[in-house]
């Protein structure tokens, strides 16, 4: 049976704040604080058990590698592993942070995905981000190929490699969907920041924070994809969203099946966007947020947009939220005014997501939606709550309780972060 699955990233054991993302202002906010990644990864899974509880399907996607002695090897540093990281740490240090960093956590920067029903083969399409426009991410492309591969093995996927790094691809943070259902054809829509100029030309930053999401990224996908070009938006984020720290569209804006959520400010030219949708899916709900009752600042410091908004009992949508929107008075009384209105969302649901929000992702950052017949994925991509039980049993016993900015180089949290992923994948029985 086709469906939603939400696959989250479990998070890594190397969990830190290092400051790595430029123009995530809750990344930059908190650097160098403690970070706790074993409660990182505890919250993230019991928000997947808070899924399962509203009978959604839910996958999950692993940890990645890290320190990351692959790259650091490429980059001239030799030996063993241990050896590797402590010439790495000892010669740059902010070098070495990017090879600790957990960020595949934030699994909506993974690929981008159109289900079967709206490609020209009938089957689901997956484009890996490559991520490219940041150094910690950049790193991430080869592994999660690799890891997706083994999930979506069956032939009804096709699994695509990420584009070339000249042209900035984020992944599904940058993509909607729009559908009467989600096992019906629907309109995808492409948001980018970086419109890319002249071929060759040096990568443009026309306001205070840079663009990630480059448009010629986004028309290759939908040309990979075999999307019918009919049905394809390419819309510009806008600039004041990325300068009050929206570096991905899915912090101003969110869309589920005919309902789209967004900030008043959300696009460059939301008036175009939503004559758009009008035309292509007339049956389409665009709910806007006025900047008179949520400013961007109101709305990137809660990530009132980077929830999850889901269908629980088709047409009834509810909102999966972090407990800082309900910590912020004005978001929090606009949910409460949105809940009285007449619109498919009924229901507002606040997980605490912290650790993952003090590095700059929220509910919907942890999740890649994917539209598909759970019976054609690995099962060991797949949450039961039985899996999460022992999952969380090994959190528990292998995760690091916390990381100082100074632990980075104690070759004790890199045994520690190499030997609690390999128990991870012990016991899936994976291969990665």
């Amino acid at each position: 049976m086709i469906r939603e699955i939400n696959f989250d990233g479990l998070i890594g054991p190397t969990h830190n704040y290092a400051a790595l993302s430029f123009g995530n202002l809750a990344s930059a906010s908190n650097a160098n604080a403690i970070s706790r990644p074993r409660d990182a990864a505890l919250q993230g899974l019991a928000k997947m058990r808070f899924a399962l509880s509203l009978g959604l399907t839910q996958g999950l996607l692993l940890p990645l590698d890290r320190p990351d002695t692959r790259w650091l090897r490429q980059l001239g540093f030799t030996g063993t592993g241990p050896q590797i990281c402590a010439a790495a740490h000892t010669a740059d240090p902010r070098l070495f942070a990017h090879a600790c960093s957990a960020s595949s956590m934030w699994t909506a920067n993974a690929a981008t995905v159109s289900p079967a029903a709206d490609t020209a083969d009938d089957r689901t399409h997956i484009s890996v981000a490559n991520l490219s426009r940041m150094t910690h991410r950049s790193l991430e492309a080869p592994a999660t190929e690799a890891q997706l591969r083994i999930a979506f093995a069956h032939d009804s996927f096709t699994i695509h490699p990420a584009l070339p790094a000249t042209f900035g691809d984020e992944g599904a943070a940058n993509h909607m969907r729009l559908t009467p259902a989600h096992g019906r054809p629907g309109l995808e829509i492409f948001i980018y920041g970086d419109a890319s100029g002249a071929l060759g030309a040096a990568f443009e930053q026309p306001g205070k924070f840079p663009a990630r999401q480059n448009r010629r990224a986004s028309e290759a996908i939908a040309r990979r994809h075999r999307l019918d070009p009919a049905r394809t938006i390419f819309a510009a984020q806008s600039q004041a969203a990325i300068d009050a720290g929206a570096f991905h569209n899915d912090v101003v804006a969110v869309a589920n099946e005919h309902v789209i959520f967004a900030h008043e400010h959300a696009f460059a030219d939301p008036d175009r966007l939503k004559a758009d949708i009008a035309r292509l899916m007339p049956g389409a709900i665009y709910i806007e947020v006025p900047a008179a009752e949520v400013s961007l600042a109101n709305a990137i410091g809660s990530y009132l947009f980077n929830s999850q908004l889901v269908s629980v009992n088709s047409p009834e949508m509810a909102l999966i939220l972090p407990r800082e929107s309900q910590q912020n008075a004005p978001v929090n009384a606009y949910i409460d005014r949105l809940l009285a209105q007449d619109t498919p969302i009924e229901s507002a649901h606040f997980v605490e997501v912290r650790e993952s929000m003090r590095n700059g992702g929220g509910p919907a950052c942890l999740r890649l939606r994917i539209v598909a017949d759970p019976a054609t994925i690995d099962p060991r991509f797949l949450l039961s709550e039985a899996r999460a039980d022992a999952l969380e049993a090994l959190i528990t016993r292998h995760w690091p309780q916390e990381i100082a900015p100074g632990d980075l180089g104690n070759p004790q949290l890199w045994e520690q972060a190499w030997a609690s992923r390999k128990a991870l994948l012990t016991h899936l029985t994976l291969p990665l």
